[in-house]
């Protein structure tokens, strides 16, 4: 029996020597030019993943990047109106001058920061006067009103506000009802 798994052994080890086959000189060739190909094709691909990965890479940091640095142009403007808020400030503090020339000046600065936020395309959500739309307002109060059809917003309790078409803030409001 253990003769027998011996024999069986050497035939495997038999089987398993490197054969030697025979062909024509052409076939050869053509099998060497195969595997030149192949190996250029090879090398091809990994040079081609290595630029599809630093690829990556490169738009994943630039993504990062502007992620970061996307709201510099509003932060820089943000910071123009934060000067004329303080002057306007330190002058009502030092000068005490009268309110009314104070109210000017913070009007002025809302209207431009009202500007600045059109430039970018923020626009308030008309409210009053209007029908309620649950996806532009959120209703706070209701009131009744028999002058007024039901679901007419009475009243703007809070501004909301569109950028670029969409809602970034509903605005809240009184409702009518019957």
């Amino acid at each position: 029996m253990e003769e027998h798994k011996e024999n069986q052994k050497k035939e495997k080890e038999q089987n398993q020597e490197e054969k030697i086959i025979s062909l024509k000189e052409s076939e050869y060739l053509k099998l060497q030019q195969e595997a030149d190909k192949a190996k250029e094709y090879w090398d091809k691909i990994l040079r081609l993943q290595a630029d599809f990965d630093n690829n990556r890479k490169r738009l994943e940091k630039e993504k990062q990047d502007f992620a970061k640095f996307a709201n510099e142009g509003l932060i820089l403007e943000l910071l123009n109106i934060l000067d004329d808020l303080e002057r306007t400030v330190e002058l009502a503090e030092t000068k005490h001058q009268d309110l009314s020339v104070f109210l000017k000046g913070v009007e002025m600065i809302l209207a431009h920061l009202y500007d600045m936020l059109k430039s970018y395309g923020v626009r308030p959500i008309e409210a009053e006067g209007k029908i309620f739309d649950p996806h532009l307002h959120e209703a706070l109060m209701q009131a009744e009103n028999k002058d007024l059809p039901e679901h007419t917003i009475i009243e703007e309790l809070q501004k909301g506000y569109l950028l670029n078409d969409r809602v970034i803030r509903t605005a809240k409001v009184k409702v009518s009802k019957k």
